[in-house]
């Protein structure tokens, strides 16, 4: 105590600091940093100090962990031989100021774990828990596509009984997964104030464990975890292939799942098609509900569109509504991932302004430029589409022009054409012309199979998306 007498010790400020100092080796900095660090001691009218926690979650810890050897500790300090009482945010309303709040010493290295804040410690608390603040339950727009996992996301975010757990979100990048993650961990917070819940992707949770071991403070992290009511981890398949980084995965999964606590994860495919992943973990990660999210069909991405230049026009980046045509144009040139059309639609935001409103197709076609899929500046063609599905099924481009129809010959075919719908401006005799003659009737059979089969079979969906980056390339 640097030579001070212990009754020397009277202001609170002073006590709490060397107190909260030695707590903190005592305990570990995971749980210092979890619950006491953004606790205060306070005063009431009756000359009562208290130690007031955030949250009630953050108090039930308090005293059930450490208000013991916390009051140890200061009454070892305080010549008044006053106690500490422990109480949340809520009990005590807005009283006097604090009298002292724990500041972590400049030397200090603390791990740090993306926690959602509650929603009224304010958006730069959240923003620095990686969330982003438009992806919620509200931007969601809702299509054939993703109406179950829609559904699925918002009982999970209500804290309902009866879930399974873990919940799985799997499907092609860039169609929502992220936005339903975001959105479950904004609406859990809002629901359940006093909640821990914990948003990260699986690069995070990599990174932050390699730092972890590296600084010799693995058991913070993994107390930052383990207390979560709710873990919510995105793009799981980037731990493929790190064994360490899946061990301690399994092993905070299992530790939640046996504590009750609600698991949410994300991948771009199904758990069981996570062939980097070690088998323990796959098992768990398919243990509760493998709910997909499927690609959006047109409808869906019109109203995505709509809805995202309404959000401008509500925040003065445009005036006006863009015509049914621009629209049309502007997702028919982009066939690829929602993620993609969004950055579509912002870029015709940012040239069109205050003149959305007035702009036709050819205008917003030169306003967007190489934005715009199958512009000028890249037409894709029909013998490029046959050429490029011969090679990715590892077939002869004559086998698709055949009179073959084995499965193995005409599914890929199929999906050629569904293809060339997509991406050119042929009409469905044209393309029947160019695979061997065909009447247009079987091309339209073609393509209508393959939207059948998108949102129903996941090889289907990642060939199609597979193809359609490489004619982009």
């Amino acid at each position: 105590m640097g030579g001070l007498a212990v009754t020397s010790m009277t202001d609170p400020d002073r006590i709490w600091t060397e107190a909260a100092g030695r707590l903190r080796a005592e305990i570990g900095e995971g749980p210092f940093s979890s619950y006491i660090a953004p606790s205060a001691v306070r005063m009431d009218g009756a000359g009562q100090l208290i130690l007031v926690t955030p949250t009630a979650y953050a108090r039930d810890w308090v005293r059930k962990n450490a208000l013991r050897r916390m009051n140890e500790l200061w009454l070892g300090l305080d010549g008044l031989s006053r106690r500490l009482e422990v109480r949340c945010r809520a009990e005590v309303g807005s009283p006097a100021p604090a009298v002292a709040a724990v500041q972590a010493p400049a030397d200090t290295a603390v791990v740090p774990m993306p926690t959602v804040a509650p929603v009224a410690d304010g958006a730069r608390a959240v923003r620095a828990a990686g969330l982003q603040e438009r992806l919620t339950f509200d931007s969601f727009v809702e299509g054939q596509g993703n109406a179950f996992a829609l559904a699925i996301a918002k009982q999970v975010a209500s804290w309902a009984d009866g879930h399974f757990n873990p919940v799985f979100f799997c499907g092609p990048y860039g169609y929502g997964k992220t936005h339903l993650l975001n959105a479950i961990a904004w609406e859990a917070q809002r629901l359940k104030p006093e909640a821990k819940v914990v948003y990260l992707t699986a690069e995070r949770f990599l990174s932050t464990f390699v730092r972890a071991m590296q600084d010799r403070s693995t058991a913070a992290f993994k107390e930052s975890l383990r207390s979560a009511d709710m873990l919510l981890l995105d793009d799981v398949q980037f731990v493929g292939g790190k064994a360490s980084t899946q061990e301690e995965l399994l092993s905070t999964l299992t530790a939640l799942i046996e504590d009750g606590k609600r698991i949410v994860l994300s991948a771009d495919r199904a758990p069981t098609a996570l062939s980097e992943v070690e088998p323990r973990l796959r098992s768990h990660l398919a243990a509760g509900l493998t709910c997909p999210v499927e690609p959006a069909d047109r409808a869906l991405k019109m109203a995505v569109a709509r809805n995202r230049l309404a959000a401008f026009a509500r925040m003065g980046v445009v005036q006006g509504e863009a015509s049914s045509e621009v629209l049309e144009q502007l997702v028919d040139r982009t066939p690829g991932s929602v993620r993609e059309l969004e950055g579509a639609v912002n870029t015709l935001a940012a040239a069109a302004g205050m003149r959305l409103s007035s702009l036709g197709v050819d205008e917003a076609a030169g306003l967007l430029g190489s934005a715009l899929r199958g512009g000028p500046e890249r037409r894709i063609t029909v013998d490029e589409i046959q050429k490029t599905v011969a090679e990715h099924f590892n077939m002869k481009q004559a086998d698709l022009l055949s009179e073959r129809r084995t499965r193995a010959i005409a599914r890929p075919r199929q999906i050629a054409m569904y293809l060339c719908k997509q991406h050119t401006t042929r009409s469905y005799p044209d393309i029947g012309r160019r695979f061997g003659g065909r009447d247009h009737t079987t091309v339209l059979h073609g393509v209508r199979k393959i939207e059948e089969l998108l949102p129903a079979d996941d090889q289907i969906a990642r060939d199609v998306e597979a193809l359609t980056r490489k004619l982009r390339g």
